[in-house]
């Protein structure tokens, strides 16, 4: 492993993600400007570039630190630097599974309302000219002792809940759905 980058939320939005930030950082040696989410990514598209090699970037940090917006802020770097930024869109069509994705492994815990119960590894590929031509996403490690107990003020998986309040729908009368508890919807 190489880099890690730690992902803090400052609770507020900071014009500091720009594309005028994207392109200050782009071609800088790691170091040589502020730390930035934009410094990792371009230490690993430069090494990419000229070792030829995979890279990968570890984001960690805490329940609701911005780990997955730190991921779209590298992607966004990746797409801007690689010249494919107007052409693929590729970080909306990596991230546009997420709702489903936070639906079925996010949940409600003590520090975070909509906390993912899960890891996320998202594997990028590039071309010979280094544009992004694609991209994968998996999740793991799904915290599956969520689904039979629940610590005080937390929740089982959104799935749950939202499949009960949706229990009166003609779509979900052959689920058998008709039976839910409605007392965790109202937590809702």
């Amino acid at each position: 492993s190489g880099i890690v980058l730690v992902a803090i939320n400052p609770y507020e939005q900071l014009p500091i993600y720009g594309q005028d930030v994207i392109y200050a950082y782009s071609g800088q040696n790691m170091g040589d400007m502020d730390p930035h989410i934009f410094a990792v990514a371009e230490e690993a598209y430069k090494q990419m570039a000229r070792d030829e090699k995979n890279q990968s970037i570890i984001v960690s940090g805490e329940s609701g630190a911005g780990k997955t917006v730190s991921a779209k802020y590298a992607m966004r770097f990746f797409a801007t630097v690689g010249g494919s930024a107007s052409e693929t869109n590729i970080e909306a069509k990596v991230l546009a599974s997420s709702p489903i994705m936070e639906a079925i492994g996010n949940a409600k815990t003590t520090r975070n309302d909509n906390s993912s119960r899960f890891g996320k590894y998202i594997q990028i590929g590039f071309d010979k000219r280094y544009h992004i031509i694609g991209a994968n996403m998996r999740t793991y490690l799904l915290e599956k002792s969520r689904v039979v107990f629940q610590a005080e003020d937390e929740r089982n998986y959104h799935i749950f809940y939202q499949l009960c309040a949706s229990s009166s729908l003609p779509e979900f009368k052959d689920l058998g759905l008709s039976k839910c508890w409605h007392v965790p919807v109202l937590c809702w």
